[in-house]
């Protein structure tokens, strides 16, 4: 099929002129289609994040929560929904999807009604708060999580069957760069806001920009070429993980590597509630909302360079030092609200805590996926992944429970609580076998 030779020129140019139409492990059929696969996959992907950021259960939703006056129990459930959510469905859909010979269809429905969902929470925003507020958001991010799990599941197939391997990278990297300028363009925009003037009108136009942007992608997840795939092999990864449960009590290295990783959803938990705090802190304007969006921005494309040279040596070591990093900075963090430290609990100090906090969450999540790969062989690896991925999915929502404390003491209160489970994490998994060859 012929491209654009704007398309054409562009692809070239990002991929080197030099083998750009190199073809590794895609169906020869589809050689031809990649630079239009590339950008379709780029813009949907792109759009993808920046919708992602425009609803950010950890900045946005708990900020929105705290404006509506809903209790700290609903905000404890904001992050395990929205990461159990999405992970528990894959594991029990996956090997439906893969019967499927065209699925990009399926990616397209998931972001259909993630669309919807956002939509969904900007009228609640409008229309409700206090404890209804919370509930009927909670709902509807229980749709948009089990929708972005239903884009999970598909956007590697389709992505594997579309672009080379030599080529994905390069997406990927793009992807991040592009959306990293967005997101940084948005907190600057919210950091001039006065809340005096719009009020929760932002948050429900935030809501519904998402919206906006999920159906944009699905337009072009749309404009993909996609060749017919296999549909034999692919068991239910759900079905996997029971079977293979039986691995926690046999396997010891493996058991302890679920308990550290169960741990270390402690720093997972923990930004809602400095988002809280920093609410708190801010007044009636955006301006703390904004710095934290640009802080986490930033501390995302800055930290992963590190911390994946750092895993490649020692992932062991680099979960043990984000958890100590995340637990101190807890304590520390904790102790000025306590104490009333307004020199620190400020827009700007708050954001500089928030971007050490990010980079150590950066840490954490890179070094036990490192760790996860490290240990298992071509064996274990899918009984691995579909059990630890089951447990840390159904404690993600256990530790929802956390925001009875944070009703109770306080958002500074469960931040003390998590950053002390931080450090006995960072303990022990200092018991792990050390299994990096670097």
């Amino acid at each position: 099929m012929a491209h654009s030779p704007i398309i054409e020129d562009l692809y070239n140019r990002i991929c080197g002129d030099e083998d750009a139409r190199v073809c590794k492990d895609i169906p020869e059929a589809a050689c031809n289609d990649q630079p239009r696969n590339f950008f379709a996959y780029l813009c949907a992907n792109l759009m993808g994040k920046i919708a992602d950021e425009l609803a950010s259960a950890k900045l946005i939703l708990p900020w929105l929560f705290g404006m509506l006056g809903v209790p700290v129990l609903f905000t404890g459930f904001v992050v395990p929904i929205r990461e159990a959510g999405v992970l528990l469905p894959q594991l029990a859909v996956a090997a439906a999807v893969r019967k499927r010979a065209i699925r990009k269809h399926i990616w397209i429905l998931g972001s259909v009604l993630s669309a919807l969902s956002l939509f969904g929470m900007g009228f609640v925003a409008l229309q409700f708060e206090g404890p209804v507020a919370g509930a009927l958001l909670l709902a509807m991010l229980i749709i948009f999580s089990l929708s972005r799990g239903i884009c999970s599941v598909s956007a590697k197939d389709v992505l594997g069957k579309t672009v080379s391997k030599s080529r994905r990278g390069r997406l990927s990297g793009w992807s991040e760069s592009l959306a990293g300028i967005s997101v940084l363009a948005i907190g600057l925009w919210l950091s001039g806001i006065n809340l005096n003037d719009s009020g929760l009108a932002i948050f429900a136009g935030l809501l519904f920009t998402g919206g906006l942007f999920w159906l944009f992608a699905a337009v072009a997840f749309n404009q993909i070429l996609e060749q017919p795939g296999a549909t034999e092999g692919g068991g239910n990864a759900l079905t996997v993980a029971l079977q293979h449960l039986k691995l926690l009590q046999t396997d010891r290295p493996f058991r302890q590597f679920v308990i550290g990783r169960t741990l270390l959803l402690s720093v997972a938990l923990a930004p809602p509630f400095y988002v809280l705090i920093a609410q708190a802190s801010a007044g009636g304007t955006l301006l703390g909302l904004g710095t934290l969006i640009i802080a986490n921005g930033l501390a995302s494309s800055l930290s992963a360079p590190f911390w994946g040279y750092m895993s490649d040596r020692s992932s062991r070591q680099v979960m043990i030092l984000a958890a100590w990093g995340a637990g101190l900075l807890g304590l520390f963090t904790s102790a000025a609200v306590m104490a009333d430290w307004h020199w620190l609990i400020n827009e700007y100090g708050l954001a500089v805590i928030f971007f050490i906090l990010s980079i150590m969450h950066g840490g954490v999540r890179l070094g036990r996926k490192v760790y996860l790969m490290d240990m298992a062989n071509t064996e274990t690896r899918a009984a691995y992944t579909a059990v630890s991925n089951t447990v840390i999915g159904l404690m993600m929502l256990v530790g929802g429970l956390l925001g009875l404390i944070g009703d109770w003491l306080g958002p500074a209160a469960i931040v003390f609580l998590l950053s002390i489970l931080a450090l006995l994490a960072a303990v022990y998994i200092y018991r792990l076998p050390e299994i990096s060859e670097g």
